[in-house]
C-alpha cells in the first residue's frame, strides 16, 4: 500500500509503487541528491511520486531517472529560475506538478507534452506570460497562477482547457481576462481579485457550473459589471468588494442560487446601502423591482406593420402609381385584388421577381 511518512527537514522523499518509502539525505549539493535519487535502480521503474520541496534547490540536472512513471512531482519551495525543457517533456505520465514558491521567470514550452496533467501549481514565482502550448494540455482541471507578474492570459486559453474546474489568478497585473474563458463550461471557481481589472467579458452566462466568482480589489479599475453576471444559474457565491462599482447590473435578482454578496468598499447607489445592510435577500429583491419598473416602463414599439402601411407597401391601390384611399391608414395586409400563389406561379407571372424587375420603375403586377 503506497503511504507518505511526515515531511522531515532537509530530506527528500521519493514514494515507490510497493510498501517501502525512501529517504535521501540532502546534506550535499541538489545535484547529488537528484542523482542519489537516479541510483535507486530498484525503485526507478515503478516510482510514483517524488517530492523535492523545500530543498533550496538552485537548478535540476536531467537525471537518467525512468520520469515517465511518475505521477506527481512537488518542487515547490526551492530557489529554482528555469525547470529544463527536457526534464518536462519526459514527465508524460505526470498528473500533479507544483513548482509554487520559486524563482521562475518561465515555464518551458515542453509542458504542452503533459497530456494527463490535472493539477498545475505555478503561484508564488515571477511568471509575466504563460506559454501557448500550455493549451496543450486538456486534461488540466485546476490551474494555481496566483501571486506572480502576469499581464495577459493566452488569448485562446478557454477554447483548449475546455476541462478546467478552477482557475486561480488573483495577485498578479491582469488587465483584462479573454474573451475565450466564457467557453469554460465545466469552471466552477474563478479567482481574478487582486489584479488591475478594468472589465469582465461578455456572455458570462455560457459559465453554467461557475459557483464562485471572486472579482475583489481591482480598487481604482473595475468600475462596472456586465449584465450577464446575473445569469450565472449556479452562482453561489459572488465578491465584487473594494472596486469603483456605483451600480449592480439589475440582473443580479435572478441569482436564485446565490449565497454569499460582499460589496462593501464600493461606492454603490444601486442599490443603495441601506439596502445592503439589511440581507442579501433585501438585496435581491431590490433588484428585482427595479428590473421590473424599468422594463415596465420601456415605451411599446409601435407595430412594424403599421408602418409598412403607411408606406403603402401592402396596399393594392400602389400598383396604378395613383395616390391615395381610405384604407392607406389601416393596419395590415391590403391587396385588392388579391392573386394565390398558384396565380403568381403562372407562365403570365414568370420572371417578374427577378431582380431587374423589381428594381425597375416599371410597375408588373399592373395587368
Amino acid at each position: 500500500m503506497m503511504y507518505e511518512e511526515e515531511q522531515q527537514p532537509q530530506m527528500v522523499r521519493v514514494l515507490v509503487g510497493g510498501d517501502a518509502t525512501k529517504k535521501l539525505s540532502s546534506s550535499s549539493s541538489s545535484s547529488s541528491s537528484w542523482s542519489s535519487i537516479c541510483n535507486i535502480e530498484e525503485a526507478a521503474e515503478r516510482l510514483e511520486i517524488v517530492d523535492l520541496s523545500g530543498m533550496s534547490l538552485e537548478s535540476l540536472p536531467n537525471p537518467p531517472l525512468n520520469l515517465a512513471s511518475i505521477c506527481k512531482l512537488d518542487l515547490s519551495n526551492n530557489n529554482l529560475q528555469t525547470i529544463p525543457e527536457s526534464l518536462i517533456a519526459r514527465l508524460l505520465n505526470v498528473v500533479v506538478l507544483d513548482v509554487h514558491s520559486n524563482q521562475l521567470k518561465s515555464l518551458p514550452n515542453s509542458i504542452g507534452c503533459l497530456s494527463k496533467l490535472k493539477l498545475l501549481n505555478v503561484s508564488g514565482n515571477l511568471i509575466e506570460s504563460l506559454p501557448k502550448t500550455l493549451e496543450n494540455c486538456r486534461s488540466l482541471e485546476e490551474l494555481n497562477c496566483n501571486f506572480n507578474k502576469l499581464k495577459k492570459l493566452p488569448d485562446t486559453i478557454g477554447f483548449e482547457l475546455t476541462n478546467l474546474k478552477k482557475l486561480s489568478v488573483n495577485s498578479n497585473k491582469l488587465v483584462f481576462l479573454p474573451q475565450s474563458i466564457t467557453h469554460l463550461t465545466y469552471l466552477r471557481i474563478l479567482d481574478a481579485r487582486l489584479n488591475c481589472l478594468r472589465c469582465l467579458p461578455d456572455d458570462l452566462e455560457n459559465l453554467i457550473n461557475l459557483e464562485v466568482l471572486n472579482i475583489s480589489q481591482n480598487f481604482q479599475y473595475l468600475e462596472s459589471l456586465p449584465y450577464s453576471i446575473g445569469l450565472l444559474l449556479s452562482l453561489v457565491e459572488l465578491d465584487v468588494s473594494y472596486n469603483k462599482i456605483k451600480t449592480l447590473p439589475d440582473s443580479i435578482g435572478c441569482l436564485k442560487k446565490l449565497q454569499k454578496l460582499c460589496v462593501e468598499g464600493n461606492p454603490l447607489v444601486s442599490p443603495p446601502m441601506e439596502v445592503v445592510e439589511q440581507s442579501l435577500h433585501a438585496v435581491k429583491e431590490y433588484m428585482s423591482e427595479k428590473m421590473n419598473a424599468d422594463h415596465n416602463s420601456q415605451p411599446k414599439k409601435k407595430s412594424w406593420v403599421g408602418k409598412l402601411v403607411r408606406y403603402r407597401t401592402f396596399n393594392g391601390h400602389m400598383r396604378n402609381g395613383s395616390g391615395s384611399s381610405n384604407r392607406e391608414e389601416r393596419e395590415g395586409f391590403i391587396m385588392s385584388d388579391y392573386r394565390s400563389i398558384d396565380g403568381l406561379a403562372s407562365p403570365r407571372y414568370m420572371g417578374m421577381f427577378s431582380p431587374r424587375r423589381l428594381f425597375s420603375p416599371k410597375n408588373y403586377f399592373t395587368r
